[in-house]
C-alpha cells in the first residue's frame, strides 16, 4: 500500500468524545456532533485520537465509540479510528474491531508514555501491520510520546507496508515541512497546512489536509480545501490568514493545550459557546470553570465572529 491505496484528503476533524457530567460517554450528543460535521461537508473523521482523549477510555469504551461513529457516518466520508495504546498487542485488539466494522483506516502514534527507540517505533509498527492488515496513519505527536517521527525514522514508517499517511502534529515547523518534502510523493500528508506559510509550501510541494481538533470554523473548513482544490486561492488565503490569528489567539505554541487550560478543556468550552454537541471533559481532564478565563476565551470567540449559542 501507499498514498494512491487510500483516498484520504481535505479538512477531517479529530473528533471530541462527548461525555457526560457523570463521566459516561454520551451518544446522543454524539451522534449530533458527527451529524454537523457532516453538514458542514468535512472530508474525513478521526476518532479516538488526543482530543477524543482516548486515554480516559477503556478499550470496549473505545469499541463503542469506533463502531456508532462508523455506523452513524454510514460512508459518506472515510472514518479512521485512532489505536494507541502500550503495546502492539493491544492496539492490534482495537484495530481488528476497528476495521471489522467499517473503518477506512487507523491510526497509532508511538506506544504512549515507555519513549520507545527508533528501532522499537518501527518495530511497534511492523507489528500492527502484521496484526492488522489495513490502511495505516502515522501519528507523530513529540508532546505526547516524547519521540520526534523525523528523518530516517518517518523514512522507515512510510516504507512499512500498511502506511498510507502520517498525521504530522509536530510543533517544529521545520520539521514538519522537510518531512512533507520528503514523503508527499509516498504517503498522504495530514498537518497544518491552514496558515500562510505552509500553504505556499504546500502549493510548491504538496500537502493532503488538516485533522484539526474538532472544527472550530466549520464548514469554512472544509471550503478552503475545496477551493484549494479548484484552484480558487483568493479565498484560501485569507481563511488562512484567519485561522493563523485564531490559533495563535487561543492556543500555545505548538498547539500542545489551549491558553486557559488543557487542550480537550478549552475545545469543549468553546464548543459550549458555540452551542455544539460537545459534552464536558472526563477525569483526568477537568473543565475549565473560571469566569475570567471563559471570558477571555468567549471575547476571543465574538472578535473572530464565530457564531455563539443565544
Amino acid at each position: 500500500m501507499d498514498r494512491n491505496s487510500v483516498d484520504w484528503r481535505g479538512y477531517w476533524p479529530a473528533s471530541p468524545t462527548p461525555f457526560k457530567e457523570n463521566g459516561d460517554i454520551d451518544f446522543t450528543l454524539f451522534g449530533a456532533l458527527i451529524d454537523g460535521y457532516l453538514r458542514d461537508g468535512m472530508h474525513g473523521i478521526f476518532l479516538n485520537g488526543t482530543t477524543g482523549e482516548w486515554f480516559s477510555q477503556s478499550h470496549e469504551e473505545r469499541k463503542e465509540v469506533a463502531a456508532f461513529v462508523v455506523d452513524r457516518v454510514a460512508g459518506r466520508v472515510p472514518v479512521v479510528v485512532g489505536v494507541t495504546t502500550f503495546t502492539a498487542k493491544e492496539s492490534i485488539k482495537l484495530g481488528e474491531h476497528a476495521i471489522s466494522v467499517g473503518a477506512a483506516g487507523i491510526c497509532s502514534s508511538a506506544p504512549a508514555y515507555s519513549k520507545t527507540l527508533p528501532n522499537e517505533t518501527v518495530a511497534y509498527f511492523e507489528d500492527l501491520g502484521r496484526g492488522v492488515p489495513a490502511p495505516t496513519m502515522v501519528y507523530n505527536w513529540p508532546h505526547g510520546t516524547s519521540i520526534e517521527i523525523e528523518g530516517d525514522l518517518a523514512r522507515k514508517l512510510a516504507d512499512l507496508e500498511y502506511v498510507v499517511a502520517i498525521k504530522d502534529s509536530t510543533g517544529n515547523a521545520e520539521q514538519f515541512l522537510t518531512t512533507t518534502r520528503a514523503l508527499v510523493k509516498d504517503v498522504r500528508i495530514f498537518g497544518n497546512f491552514m496558515v500562510p506559510a505552509n500553504l505556499d509550501f504546500m502549493i510548491e510541494c504538496g500537502g493532503d489536509g488538516t485533522i484539526g481538533g474538532g472544527s472550530i470554523f466549520g464548514a469554512a473548513d472544509s471550503a478552503y480545501w475545496e477551493n484549494y482544490w479548484t484552484g480558487n486561492l483568493e479565498p484560501v488565503r485569507v481563511h488562512a490568514i484567519r485561522n493563523l490569528q485564531l490559533l495563535e489567539s487561543l492556543w500555545e505554541p505548538g498547539g500542545w493545550r489551549g491558553k486557559w487550560g488543557a487542550y480537550q478543556s478549552q475545545l469543549k468550552a468553546i464548543m459550549a459557546f458555540m452551542g455544539a454537541p460537545g459534552g464536558t471533559v472526563r477525569r483526568p481532564r477537568l473543565p475549565i470553570t473560571d469566569a475570567a478565563s471563559l471570558e477571555k476565551i468567549r471575547a476571543i470567540l465574538v472578535e473572530f465572529n464565530i457564531p455563539l449559542a443565544k
